[in-house]
Order: C-alpha cells, then sequence, then structure tokens
C-alpha cells in the first residue's frame, strides 16, 4: 500500500507542471486508480487544452484476451479511460457494432454499418494516431501474409498501411510484442511464421516493422494478457503529453521497448511475492495448494521483470502466485519457449544463470542456498543510476513502480 505521507507529497505537486520524470514516478507509485482519484480534475483541465487524440486498435493473430484484460479493468474501466484521456477510438472491432455485409437483409455499404468499409476510410484519409496492436501478424506461407485474411486481403497488408500512417504503435500482450505462443516451437510454426510487432520471440530482426521497412516508433506492453493498468497508463501519458514520442523513448523504455516503470530491469516479480520468506528460509512447496515458496513447482518469478506482485489484478486483489499458481514468466521476451514447461523447476540454473551448485558450494543448505542465490542476483542487477534531474518538486525516492 502507499504510505499515507508519500500521498501527501503526490497531491501537493502541481499536475500541469510535472514534468515526465515525476509523472512516471506517480504512475509507478501510486497506480491507475490512485493516480486518476489524486490527478482526475487537474487531468480534465489539462485535456480542455489540449485536441483529442485519435486511437485505432487492430486485432491479429491473437484469442482477444488483452482487449478482455482490459474490459475487465476497473478505477477506470475502459470506458472512463476513453473518456478521462479525450481519447477516439475510431476502430475496435471487438467492442464494434459495425460488423456483417448485410444488414437487416440489406448490404451495408457505408462504413456507419459496415467495419471494413470503415477501416478502409481510416487507413485512407487519417494519419496520426496511435496504433494499438493486439495479436501478431502472420507472414506466411512464403512471406504472402495469407494465413491470416480480413475481408479477402492478407491482414500483413492491412497492417503495413495502418503502422505507416501511426504516429505510435502500442503493442499489447505476448501476441503483439514479441509473437508469444504463435511463435512457440512447433512443427508448424516456419511455415505459419507468425510475427511480432518489433521482436519474434527475443529477435529483433524477425519484427513485421523490421521486415517492412517501417520506422513507427513502437511501445511494447507485455504480458499474457496485458494488465489494463499498464495499457491505459502508457497510453494516457502519451495523450497527456508526459511521454513525447520518439524524444523520450530511449529513456522510458528498455531494451525490449517496454515501459521501465512497469516492467523495471532491477525488480522482478520474486522480489515483492508474498511468498518470499519461505523462500529465503529455504521452504517450497512440492505440490499445490500450500502456502510455501512455488520455486520447485516452476515458479518464474525471479526471472521475471514486472511489477504484478506490488501492482496486482483482479481489482488490485492479487497476483498469480498470491492465488496459488507459479509465475511462468508470461512478460519475457521469449516467452513461451524461454520458461516452459512451466510446472516444473529449473534445477541447473540459480536466479541469475549460474549453476546451482557452484552457489551450493558457498551456501550450504537448502535455506542459506536460497538466501544466497537471492543475494548474488540484487549484486548483479544493481540499480541503475538516475540521469534525469527534477524540476525542483518535493518527489519521494524513486520506488521502481514498488508501493
Amino acid at each position: 500500500m502507499v504510505e499515507d505521507s508519500v500521498l501527501e507529497k503526490f497531491r501537493n505537486l502541481d499536475f500541469m507542471k510535472m514534468d515526465r520524470r515525476t509523472f512516471i514516478k506517480a504512475v509507478g507509485v501510486l497506480g491507475a486508480s490512485l493516480f486518476l482519484q489524486t490527478y482526475k480534475n487537474d487531468m480534465a483541465k489539462a485535456l480542455a487544452e489540449l485536441p483529442e487524440t485519435k486511437v485505432v486498435w487492430l486485432h491479429g493473430v491473437m484469442d482477444s484476451g488483452c482487449t478482455i484484460s482490459m474490459l475487465d479493468g476497473e478505477n477506470p474501466d475502459i470506458v472512463e479511460f476513453l473518456q478521462l484521456f479525450n481519447l477516439n477510438l475510431m476502430f475496435q472491432e471487438v467492442l464494434m457494432m459495425q460488423q456483417g455485409i448485410f444488414v437487416d437483409g440489406e448490404l451495408a455499404n457505408t462504413s456507419e454499418l459496415n467495419s471494413e468499409i470503415l477501416l478502409e476510410e481510416i487507413l485512407e484519409h487519417e494519419r496520426g494516431y496511435i496504433l494499438i496492436s493486439e495479436g501478431a501478424v502472420a507472414n506466411g506461407p512464403d512471406g504472402t501474409g495469407k494465413y491470416m485474411m480480413i475481408g479477402g486481403v492478407p491482414y500483413k497488408e492491412i497492417y503495413e498501411k495502418a503502422a505507416r500512417n501511426a504516429s505510435v504503435i502500442v503493442a499489447i500482450g505476448q501476441c503483439a510484442t514479441h509473437s508469444g505462443v504463435n511463435a512457440a516451437e512447433s512443427e508448424i510454426d516456419a511455415l505459419l511464421d507468425h510475427r511480432g510487432i518489433a521482436f519474434t520471440l527475443q529477435d529483433p530482426s524477425k519484427g513485421i516493422v523490421d521486415l517492412l521497412g517501417i520506422d513507427t516508433p513502437v511501445i511494447n506492453i507485455n504480458g499474457c494478457p496485458a494488465h489494463p493498468d499498464w495499457v491505459f497508463l502508457t497510453i494516457g501519458a502519451i495523450a497527456l503529453g508526459k511521454i513525447r514520442v520518439p524524444d523520450d523513448l530511449p529513456e522510458v523504455l528498455d531494451r525490449w521497448h517496454r515501459p521501465k516503470v512497469f516492467f523495471p530491469p532491477d525488480h522482478t516479480v520474486h522480489d515483492n511475492c508474498p511468498r518470499r520468506g519461505y523462500y529465503d528460509r529455504g521452504e517450497f512447496e512440492t505440490t499445490v495448494g500450500g502456502p510455501k515458496c512455488l520455486w520447485k513447482l516452476g515458479c518464474k518469478g525471479p526471472y521475471s521483470h514486472a511489477d504484478c506482485a506490488t501492482r496486482h489484478w483482479n481489482g488490485h486483489l492479487t497476483f498469480c502466485p498470491q492465488a496459488g499458481s507459479p509465475c511462468i514468466g508470461c512478460v519475457q521476451p521469449g516467452f513461451p519457449d524461454s520458461t516452459r514447461p512451466f510446472f516444473v523447476e529449473i534445477e541447473d540454473a540459480g536466479i541469475v544463470g549460474t549453476n546451482l551448485d557452484t552457489i551450493a558450494g558457498v551456501a550450504i543448505g537448502a535455506g542459506l542456498l536460497a538466501a544466497g542465490a537471492h543475494a548474488l542476483r540484487r549484486t548483479v542487477f544493481k540499480k541503475p543510476e538516475e540521469k534525469e534531474g527534477t524540476s525542483g518538486e518535493n518527489v519521494p525516492e524513486e520506488t521502481g513502480g514498488r508501493e
């Protein structure tokens, strides 16, 4: 929970004068609900002076899980989110009414009734919108993209037009950020050739934007699915001008194009896990249902860089290990190949990839082994030095997204 003293410091800040660094601190510390409660009136005043931001939301190869995650968001919910940040959601086919070639037995030949015509008109006339990309882009077979067709046109061609006309691409969910399960090793993965937007698994040379020669900047919001806070606050920051695209992106994003405030390079799910005390004492569950550390059941929390353990899911109440499931590392670039089998302990690798037998030579016993490995991880992943100053405001110390 956010301490009252820290919350009071943020309440006393002038939102209109808040620089990027302070804004990101507030987002990380307060989370979406408290952030909006604290600055809702100030945001309304700021947006009154700014034009609306247009948004196009496309779905590629995916299961619409991220759309469902956004619909499950609360404080704000998706409608309030659009209103608060003055967003004009021009296209989102899962939520739209304009579906079907025929309406009441008549051909639907207008954009008001046919979403395919609407999208054609948007891509023909609109420029400078935020493109939300959900899902991978099919490149197969043989570079044609015909493994995903929309209205007789390869989605790859539609996506290229949309991406070239956008001011920024926000890829949400693992299918879009790194192609996720679509690119997982199988007998047909090369034939289907599903691509992430800027990466395919961990390879930037296989992202669809690189393949098509598109230079529109990309922001990745990882996760299977992505957390509503991560998506809403990132897009909100762009709409408010608190994150300038592309100028601020090198400082705001990590090497995987993820916002560091939500995916801290020096912080993992493991660090704030409520089961962490059991890990430090070397007390592990070997069957599901118990309260102890889930390491031996395959938990990937020590490898997964996200603020799940402090932000929480399901109305900010819980997250996977707290609910009894090992973390499966769904925010990591190589997911799922790099983290499976999900429910099997990685026996020969330590927290930083060191051999556990080597650590065991120094840290004798299960409890010391766990604590020693954790200490080694904290030594290797040192917190980077701050490169930016503040604008003279009274700002709480950096928390790396933790509350």
